[in-house]
């Protein structure tokens, strides 16, 4: 494929318009500044401008920081010991390190860090069950975009490409990364010349061919969490692989989260579900809903409502729950959960089998061990001779009103990617680094058999900021 014609220089490309992207061009920006010659920048997004953000747009983008701002110190044994070993644990470390700067860093940029109670416990601090406000910035992961994309957009050094999809990563005759091959909304091709790329725009969950090759079967049934990740076509991985480029993480694993059918908004996820029950469309329950904090479970849940369930689920809780202050709040939907005195007329407004429902609910109900009901810790008030047992928060469901919230999976990440080292440099299989090529976030891979969660917008952040840092130090001028 011929190139209609290549530009000046850019001395920095980077592929992806979310976080990881828009550290990256931030960082490497104020690292050049005052520079002699002005460092060109180039900042390409498949989207247009209103669209603009990926994954990051849409997240609600929790943090797993404690308050004095350092990384939860359990996350990178918490990665290890869920991974078997197979994750990069120096990896894990240096988010840790990098954790109190890059905070700073996009404080420095009007982002505002929050701390808000939730209603449930949580394990981001020290992996003990706390109920300790969780932190995010205020106005989700479109806050990062709308900050750190303005201070882009002010700076004349930087050209924003919207509605620009990279094709192929070009390289010198000594296999030095030297530009991208892109396509614009004309439909023309036109290389880029730069003398470093860092490839930031996300895995593979928009790309369907993609996820059925890697994933598995009944991929296609899979809505994705968000508009933004229909952008993530697994760009960045096809072009680095074409180069020799090494993979790291579990390629059949996705991050799927139980989601509002009835609801139309992005990121509509249900965390408060401990205190009910799960029933599938033939109204059995088919999860251990109290096995750990929510944090630790969502995850799995929608996994298991994808693989096993036919992407039907429903979450039902009664008066007990309504009463744990702040529930609602859990459920990030725009609708509320459907209202009944009954469970039959529950049945009735989620349109499921009302007889199947209660006999199961009846079941649970004789099961219910003894003990202290406590949604703020692991409790330990579990079922007894019950399949699947409910280890924590059993309790009846049996006082109205009753509540329910019909569920499906939404994929939000894959967990396969490229596999890059500690500066952000892609690697091949022998660790060599290709020259002039740089990954972050999750167009590179690290999880496997589970994602401990609050940390995906955090690593894109650091690893933007450490391909920048690095490719700023290659070049002195």
């Amino acid at each position: 494929m011929s190139a209609s014609h290549t530009t000046e220089p850019y001395d920095l490309i980077v592929i992806g318009f979310g976080a990881a992207g828009l550290s990256s061009a931030l960082s490497f920006a104020e690292a050049t500044e005052g520079r002699e010659k002005p460092a060109r920048i180039a900042v390409l997004e498949r989207s247009g401008k209103a669209e603009r953000g990926g994954a990051t747009r849409w997240t609600g983008a929790f943090l797993r920081i404690t308050q004095d701002r350092q990384l939860d110190t359990d996350w990178a044994e918490h990665v290890g010991r869920v991974s078997g070993g197979l994750a990069d644990i120096d990896y894990c470390r240096t988010v840790e390190r990098e954790t109190p700067q890059t905070l700073d860093f996009v404080e420095k940029h009007g982002v505002e860090i929050a701390f808000e109670d939730f209603p449930l416990p949580h394990t981001f601090a020290g992996g003990t069950p706390s109920m300790t406000p969780p932190a995010s910035p205020r106005g989700g992961g479109a806050s990062i975009v709308e900050h750190l994309g303005a201070a882009l957009e002010d700076d004349p050094r930087v050209d924003i490409r919207y509605e620009t999809e990279a094709l192929r990563l070009s390289t010198s005759d000594e296999g030095v990364v030297d530009g991208v091959l892109v396509r614009t909304a004309d439909g023309l091709t036109q290389r880029l010349s730069g003398r470093a790329v860092v490839l930031a725009c996300g895995g593979f969950e928009g790309n369907t061919e993609m996820l059925t090759r890697y994933v598995g079967d009944k991929a296609c049934d899979l809505p994705l969490i968000a508009p933004g990740i229909a952008n993530n076509r697994g760009d960045a991985l096809r072009m680095a692989l074409e180069l020799g480029a090494d993979t790291a993480g579990q390629f059949d694993g996705i991050h799927a989260e139980p989601v509002d059918t009835r609801s139309q908004q992005a990121d509509a996820v249900l965390y408060g579900f401990s205190t009910g029950i799960f029933v599938n469309g033939r109204m059995q329950r088919f999860f251990d809903e109290g096995m750990d904090t929510w944090d630790n479970t969502f995850e799995h849940v929608g996994y298991e409502i994808w693989k096993n369930q036919e992407q039907e689920a429903y979450w039902i809780a009664d008066a007990k729950t309504l009463a744990i202050p702040g529930i609602l709040n859990a459920l990030l939907s725009d609708i509320p959960p459907e209202q009944a005195d009954s469970l039959d007329e529950l049945a009735d407004k989620l349109g499921i089998d009302a007889e199947a429902l209660e006999k199961t609910v009846a079941e649970f109900n004789a099961a219910v061990g003894p003990g202290e009901f406590d949604p703020t810790r692991r409790d330990g008030k579990a079922t007894v001779g019950l399949t699947p047992q409910k280890s924590n928060w059993a309790v009846p469901v049996d006082a109205a009103p009753f509540i329910g919230v019909p569920l499906t999976a939404a994929v939000c990440f894959t967990y396969g990617g490229i596999r890059t080292d500690l500066d952000a440099r892609v690697v091949t299989p022998s660790g060599t680094a290709i020259p002039g090529l740089y990954a972050a976030g999750e167009a590179t891979g690290l999880f496997y058999h589970a994602y401990p969660p609050a940390t995906s917008v955090l690593r894109s952040l650091i690893f933007g900021r450490l391909a920048a840092r690095h490719i700023a130090a290659q070049q002195t001028v």
